[in-house]
C-alpha cells in the first residue's frame, strides 16, 4: 500500500495525534486581547528571521562595503526596499510588543510561582531582542549608526570593574573598524539567533506545560 507523506511521518512521529491535541487545545476564558502581545513578538521575530535570511545574501560587513552594499539592495535588487524597511520597522516593532508583553505579564501577576522561571527566561529574551537592535545598528555603517555605536560603546566602557573588557570587546580594537562591525554581524546573525531559538523553544514549552496564568 502506498503511503502519503503525512501516512509516512505520522507512523513515525505520530503526527497526527500531537496536530490534534495541538488544534483542540483549549483557550481559558479569560483569554483576551492583551494575551496577543507575546504572539505579536513572536511574528516579528519570523519576519526578522525572514528578511534578515535576504539581507544576508547581499550585505557584505566590511567598512568599505557595507554601505555601499545596503544602498545596492536598496537601488537594485528587486524589493530590496521592502525587504529593508520591513527588517527595520518590524525590529522597533518587536522591541514595541515585547515591552507590552512583559508589563502585561507584571500587572497580571503572572510572574508569581510555579511561572517565576518562565519570567526569567522572559526577562534575557527581553534584553536579547535590546541587543538584537543594538547589533543591528551598526550594520548599515551611515553617519547616524556609527555614531550610535560609539555612544553605545562609550556606555559600556562605564560598567564597574568589567567595562573596560567589554569595551574592547566590542571594538576590537581601539576605535570603530572592520573588526568591530565583524563582530557585531557575527553576534547579530549567529550568536543571538540560536541563543533566541532556544529560549523561546524553552518558553513555549514551559507555557504549554503550565497553562496561561489567570489574572485572578
Amino acid at each position: 500500500m502506498k503511503l502519503g507523506v503525512v501516512d509516512f511521518l505520522d507512523e513515525r512521529f505520530d503526527v497526527r495525534r500531537a496536530t490534534r491535541e495541538f488544534v483542540n487545545h483549549p483557550v481559558p476564558d479569560h483569554v483576551n486581547w492583551l494575551y496577543c502581545f507575546g504572539g505579536i513578538t513572536f511574528l516579528c521575530f519570523l519576519i526578522q528571521a525572514l528578511t534578515g535570511v535576504l539581507l544576508a545574501f547581499y550585505y557584505q560587513p566590511t567598512m568599505e562595503s557595507a554601505y555601499t552594499s545596503v544602498l545596492h539592495i536598496m537601488d537594485d535588487i528587486p524589493f530590496g526596499v521592502l525587504i529593508r524597511s520591513l527588517h527595520a520597522w518590524t525590529a522597533n516593532i518587536m522591541i514595541i510588543m515585547v515591552v507590552f508583553h512583559m508589563l502585561r505579564v507584571f500587572f497580571h501577576g503572572a510572574y508569581r510561582p510555579p511561572r517565576e522561571l518562565n519570567w526569567l527566561t522572559g526577562v534575557i529574551l527581553f534584553f536579547i531582542t535590546i541587543t538584537f537592535g543594538f547589533s543591528g545598528y551598526l550594520l548599515p555603517m551611515n553617519q547616524l549608526s556609527y555614531w550610535a555605536t560609539k555612544v553605545g560603546t562609550e556606555i559600556s566602557g562605564a560598567i564597574p570593574f568589567v567595562g573596560q573588557y567589554v569595551q574592547a570587546f566590542l571594538l576590537g580594537g581601539e576605535k570603530i573598524g572592520d573588526a568591530t562591525l565583524t563582530r557585531f554581524y557575527t553576534i547579530h546573525v549567529v550568536i543571538l539567533p540560536i541563543t533566541i531559538s532556544a529560549l523561546l523553544a524553552l518558553h513555549f514549552l514551559m507555557v504549554r506545560k503550565q497553562g496561561i496564568a489567570d489574572p485572578l
